[in-house]
């Protein structure tokens, strides 16, 4: 069972999403909850030793070793919003900020994390091809499932998300998916990341799915450090 879970609570009406691009983004939002005391991350993080070191002892070293291997090396990420990222140069304009803060109050109305993020980034070459990333980080059992069930929150919102199909993640592990999305404004690629530590989506108009997932992945090597 994920510490990150999908909510099950009723979100409230978010503002409209200012449209960057031909159709807005929608996600059901709400301004996300107060960050935890950093005394409830330690005691969570002494849980989580806790019942790692139970399993040794029902499990055996061997199948510990496997299990537990990725959840300590992956689980305290952290996930920054650089000014400049793969190539991309981050919109700090008044109406790329609301956009971001849509995006990131619909997403922690969803997942709670410990912390949560929202950016939009420009392509010097294409006005047209915006680059929006959002998520943030937690503890994650199962961070398949929990990508899963975002990519399943993003089809109710915009369509069905179609061709998705299983990436390289890069040198930080984990999961990494990309499928295609359509509406007013034609097709986007959508992709997400998932490991024990961060869960974190991207959306890019006018981009074609592999394109987007090597451009993802550059970007979450720049964004992830642990």
């Amino acid at each position: 069972m994920s510490h990150g879970h999908l909510s099950e609570r009723a979100v409230n009406e978010a503002p409209e999403p200012v449209n960057l691009t031909d159709e807005p983004i929608r996600l059901d939002g709400e301004d996300p909850a107060p960050e935890p005391r950093r005394a409830g991350v330690r005691a969570r993080r002494r849980r989580v030793a806790w019942l790692l070191a139970t399993a040794v002892g029902l499990a055996g070293a061997g199948a510990f070793g496997t299990v537990a291997w990725p959840i300590f090396q992956q689980q305290d990420a952290t996930i920054g919003s650089p000014a400049q990222l793969a190539g991309l140069a981050r919109d700090d304009s008044e109406p790329a900020r609301s956009t971001a803060d849509y995006l990131r109050n619909g997403f922690a109305a969803n997942i709670e994390v410990d912390q949560s993020f929202g950016a939009v980034y420009r392509d010097p070459a294409g006005e047209r091809r915006p680059v929006l990333v959002f998520g943030g980080t937690t503890l994650l059992w199962q961070p398949e499932r929990d990508l899963d069930s975002l990519f399943g929150l993003m089809a109710d919102e915009t369509g069905h998300v179609s061709g998705l199909q299983h990436l390289s993640p890069g040198p930080l592990g984990g999961v990494l998916k990309c499928g295609t999305t359509s509406g007013l404004g034609g097709e986007f690629a959508v992709c997400g990341w998932a490991d024990h530590g961060s869960v974190v989506m991207g959306l890019f108009p006018d981009h074609p799915v592999v394109e987007a997932g090597d451009l993802f992945r550059t970007m979450r090597n720049e964004m992830q450090t642990r």
